[in-house]
């Protein structure tokens, strides 16, 4: 009887697990595809193509940290946007403790002689990026504030577009494409970079239509009154873009995303394997941050705390998932289950396989975007990577709980090498 008992929880368990296995990847395939799902949905990412006269004013935050071989060519690049140069507020964000970054940044703006770009060096805590937002947020005086990292390469005309956005249709907040572009410089390149192609174009998109956000970490354009009512980024979370915008969809901002290949903002993936669990652990950590923080529950429907809460436990599902592979292969071998339950455990087996297709379709997207040619080999890295990138991401989410758990909050940054620019492009 007693392990009869034992048999029957079991069965319940997994039972509850392959349940929350599908639910997730048939929720993630949905938020992937819903750009697609209607024609109207599809206009939503268009950009303005006639461009109204330049009227508002910007200015750009530019923090860095220990970013010497790429920062000088992306203060050039911010520079050379196709806007008024006395519109433009261009504010280089660097710590006192970060001299070779001082010095390229310096060496620019020197070298540019434009005193609407400067530099901002601070020297107090705590050391990180959302802190020295707020100081530039200070000194800022533009009508739109907006980021911009250390390597990133916007597009000429990305200023234009909000100015003609914000004008057009009255938004507070306009979120625009960021888009990872070195697809096939190692092998877990492939599917990192389809993870930005479906957030940016699809995912955010079914985000705002709920009423529920959260933000990118740049390209975002936000008005600085409304920046200031909020009191500026929280200085304490890892994750201040997620952060904001919730904080954003409490105080009903209107928020406009887009997406237009032509006119995203060009990064690059983490260069290895190390660098990249580093970063997700970032994300993942202060996802748990904004968890716990609370503010979330505040929001007014149902429907949005739902879609928050999943957001934020996503990486504790990841980290369960994780534990949870080894116990279904013993299960597997020493557990017998009825036939029925047998099949149904492939359920989230299926679900894989379709996530493969999509993702093989999202490349032959992206490529095609961006005039690059479909290569069969890289179809075959990209699935036989699938997998192992679940890993990687699991692997993120349980060292995201530990360092939570254990009380360590500390940045950790992510070098950047510039695979993006120039022959590495190419």
């Amino acid at each position: 009887m007693f392990l009869t008992y034992i048999g029957y929880c079991l069965e319940t368990i997994y039972l509850l697990i392959i349940l929350l296995m599908v639910f997730q990847a048939i929720f993630n395939i949905r938020l992937r595809l819903f750009i697609w799902e209607a024609p109207e949905h599809a206009w939503l990412n268009h950009s303005p193509t006639v461009y109204r006269d330049p009227c508002l004013s910007f200015t750009i935050l530019l923090p860095a940290k220990n970013e010497e071989d790429v920062y000088r060519e992306t203060i050039q690049k911010v520079s050379d946007l196709n806007y008024p140069k006395e519109l433009m507020q261009i504010v280089a964000i660097c710590r006192e403790d970060d001299p070779g970054t001082i010095a390229e940044a310096q060496a620019k703006i020197d070298e540019l002689g434009n005193p609407n770009v400067q530099l901002l060096i601070y020297n107090d805590y705590p050391v990180s990026k959302p802190h020295g937002l707020n100081l530039g947020l200070q000194i800022a005086r533009g009508d739109i504030v907006t980021i911009f990292d250390a390597e990133d390469e916007p597009h000429p005309d990305i200023l234009n577009i909000i100015n003609t956005t914000m004008l057009n249709e009255d938004v507070d907040v306009v979120q625009s494409g960021v888009q990872l572009m070195n697809h096939n410089t190692k092998w877990f390149c492939f599917l990192n970079v389809l993870e930005y192609f479906f957030w940016f174009k699809s995912s955010m998109h079914f985000f705002a239509r709920i009423g529920m956000t959260p933000l990118g970490g740049n390209t975002v354009f936000v008005r600085r009154e409304l920046m200031e009512q909020l009191g500026g980024w929280d200085e304490s979370c890892l994750t201040e873009d997620a952060d904001l915008g919730i904080r954003l969809s409490l105080a009903h901002a209107r928020i406009r995303i887009i997406y237009d290949d032509e006119f995203v903002t060009r990064e690059e993936t983490p260069h290895t394997i190390r660098q990249f669990i580093k970063q997700r652990t970032r994300w993942n950590q202060g996802f748990i941050q904004i968890l716990f923080k609370g503010e979330w529950l505040k929001l007014e429907k149902l429907s949005q705390r739902l879609l928050a809460f999943y957001v934020l436990i996503l990486p504790e599902v990841q980290a369960l998932f994780a534990i949870l592979v080894p116990v279904a292969i013993i299960m597997f071998f020493f557990v017998k289950f009825p036939l029925w339950l047998a099949m149904f455990t492939f359920l989230p087996l299926y679900c894989f396989v379709l996530a493969v297709f999509i993702d093989l379709a999202g490349l032959h997207e992206f490529l095609k975007a961006h005039n690059r040619k479909w290569s069969w080999r890289e179809a075959g890295i990209l699935i036989m990577a699938f997998f192992p990138y679940q890993w990687i991401l699991s692997i993120s989410a349980l060292r995201a709980v530990y360092r939570a758990l254990r009380g360590h909050a500390n940045w950790e940054k992510t070098a950047h090498i510039g695979q993006h620019r120039g022959k590495a492009a190419a």
